[in-house]
């Protein structure tokens, strides 16, 4: 595949990213805003929040075996005109005021079945569309159409346009997934993975789970994905306290506070890819950890707002940076034909998770008597995890690419 046309294809893809992501951030605040104009019962609340993380829970490996199976660019956009049909039916239905708390949970689990197709499709993709160009550059942008979209935009779009009347968020959420889909056909060609012979679908779940077993390097850096997930996300989920009793911001303030790790993503998406090229992967995963653990474990020993917020900038950057290494690798790495199977695998175990630990985070911020303490012993463990990322890729090829199983993908020109 030629560079220009390579280029060609990443702008449609990552085009079609951005515009599905602010629709999806869009709708991550309104679907919350309509339930509390429905109910005021906190279990009902909070509740919405599981339902919109459990697709991943239940579906992503079923949706990483589908789409090793069909043409993954048809995926997303079936997946994508799936989105925007219940978006758009939720706001005939906020529209007529015949709207329940149930049929939002219903809807919010649709459009999250719909997005672990669109979005194990989407990062199928990036091998095929990309060919023998910059994974690491590649995958960063997706990595900054995710946060522009859903940190910087979504969030005060959906809540403005919800307080202008609350028909309109849904009405976005919709366009927002229809003109993704539309882009898409702009992306010429096939991208079905090759099969040597017609599979089961129930052997197709279990090849992605039996691969990963049989490779210890991504063995291991599934185990330091888990982990930081894990960790980071006990200090994450108390963000709010932290902010407010700690460093004693005022509601608006800490929308200010939140917006400098946005800004610290960005950057992360922006210098990695020269990081890894002016040092190693493993260089820029063990030092991206580090970092995480420093701007954890220092945000916990300061009270002040200003240096607060400049360590969690450099956390999340960090944390960008980290998923940009993580998500080059697997595409290195993973068969082409195995990659949506073995991304379920990964995302279940990855985001299953992220309930745990802020589940834990809770319960240690009471045990220790503040949000700060949490974040000190959220840095500490990090600090573990540096070491063990350290010792365990220190013997395996996580920078050679003649390691890798290049994706097989048709493409008709």
């Amino acid at each position: 595949m030629g560079r220009a046309r390579a280029d060609i294809r990443l702008r449609w893809l990552l085009s079609s990213s951005a515009v599905s992501n602010l629709g999806d951030g869009v709708g991550k605040v309104a679907f919350p805003l309509l339930a509390t104009t429905l109910t005021h019962d906190p279990v009902l609340i909070a509740g919405l929040s599981a339902v919109q993380f459990l697709p991943w829970l239940l579906f992503a490996v079923v949706a990483g075996a589908l789409v090793d199976r069909v043409d993954r660019r048809r995926a997303m956009v079936i997946a994508n005109v799936a989105r925007a049909a219940i978006g758009g039916s939720v706001a005939v239905l906020v529209a007529a005021g015949t709207v329940s708390i149930w049929l939002v949970y219903v809807a919010a689990l649709l459009i999250g079945t719909a997005e672990t197709v669109a979005d194990s499709a989407a990062n199928a993709l990036i091998p095929a569309v990309v060919g023998d160009g910059d994974l690491e550059g590649a995958n960063s942008k997706l990595q900054a159409c995710e946060i522009v979209g859903q940190t910087f935009l979504g969030g005060p779009v959906g809540s403005t346009a919800f307080a202008l009347f609350a028909t309109f968020p849904f009405l976005l959420n919709s366009a927002g997934f229809a003109i993704a889909a539309a882009v898409l056909l702009g992306l010429g060609g096939t991208y079905r993975p090759r099969q040597a012979e017609p599979t089961r679908f129930r052997s197709d779940l279990a090849d992605g789970i039996r691969w990963l077993r049989g490779s210890p390097l991504m063995l291991r850096l599934l185990a330091v994905a888990g982990l930081l997930s894990l960790l980071s996300e006990l200090a994450q989920a108390q963000l709010v306290l932290y902010a407010l009793d700690d460093l004693r911001l005022s509601d608006a303030t800490f929308g200010l506070f939140a917006f400098v790790g946005g800004i610290g993503g960005l950057g992360g998406a922006a210098f990695a890819p020269r990081l890894v090229r002016r040092s190693s992967r493993r260089a820029v995963l063990v030092g991206g950890v580090l970092c995480c653990a420093a701007g954890f474990g220092g945000m916990g020993l300061t009270r002040q707002p200003v240096a607060a917020a400049l360590l969690f900038g450099l956390f999340a950057a960090a944390m960008v940076a980290v998923n940009v290494v993580l998500a080059t690798a697997r595409h290195t790495l993973v068969p082409g034909e195995l990659l949506g199977r073995v991304l379920g695998v990964w995302r279940t175990v990855v985001w299953g998770v992220i309930p745990v630990g802020a589940l834990l985070g809770g319960l240690l911020t009471e045990a220790l008597g503040s949000a700060g303490r949490t974040f000190t012993a959220s840095g500490v463990a990090l600090l573990a995890v540096t070491v063990f990322a350290a010792a365990s890729l220190r013997r395996f090829p996580i920078d050679d690419e003649t390691a890798s199983s290049r994706p097989v993908i048709a493409l008709d020109q």
